[in-house]
């Protein structure tokens, strides 16, 4: 398969999103920002407490909307939180919540100086939204992004699963 420019600097990959070398990486958090299950809960824990102090200060974050952290004890020099919608069966802008999500992740990397980024499946979790609606809407967002920013230099989707994985090829197909 031949990639584009914009396809040539994305990338996807099983495994741990904690354990990535990338300047900022992406948690799928809850509106408090104090640390959950799955994706919120793990980066917690990796980045240590330092990264609670800090969320605390943040008071909140709006679903579809994204705050940054410090990384601490992470590889990653930065978390950016962001709280994705909750699945109501589609009809309640959840495509559009999710749209926004990655949208204002990426507007934080150009003042951050960060040139590269791994996004868990935001909202495919605990919250049930569709894996293969929300790769798609991933991949579409972050390909806009992309055609009209250069200093982004590579963006990671990290699968925690086969089916994930398969998703994610699927929608850069």
């Amino acid at each position: 398969m031949l990639l584009n420019n914009t396809d040539s600097r994305i990338a996807i990959v099983r495994g741990d999103i904690t354990k990535l070398e990338v300047d900022a990486i992406i948690n799928a958090a809850n509106t408090s920002l104090l640390g959950g299950g799955g994706v919120d809960g793990a980066i917690h824990r990796a980045a240590g407490r330092d990264l609670l102090e800090e969320c605390r200060q943040l008071r909140g974050c709006a679903t579809g909307e994204a705050k940054i952290t410090q990384g601490y004890k992470l590889p990653a020099k930065w978390v950016i939180h962001t709280v994705g919608p909750v699945w109501r069966g589609g009809d309640n802008r959840e495509d559009e919540l999710l749209a926004r999500c990655y949208r204002s992740c990426l507007a934080l990397t150009e003042p951050n100086e960060i040139k590269t980024i791994a996004f868990p499946g935001i909202s495919t979790g605990a919250y049930g939204f569709p894996m293969e609606r929300a790769a798609s809407i991933a991949v579409t967002e972050v390909r806009q992004f992309l055609e009209s920013n250069t200093s982004l230099e590579r963006v990671i989707f990290v699968a925690f699963g086969e089916k994930a994985y398969n998703c994610y090829q699927q929608a850069l197909l």
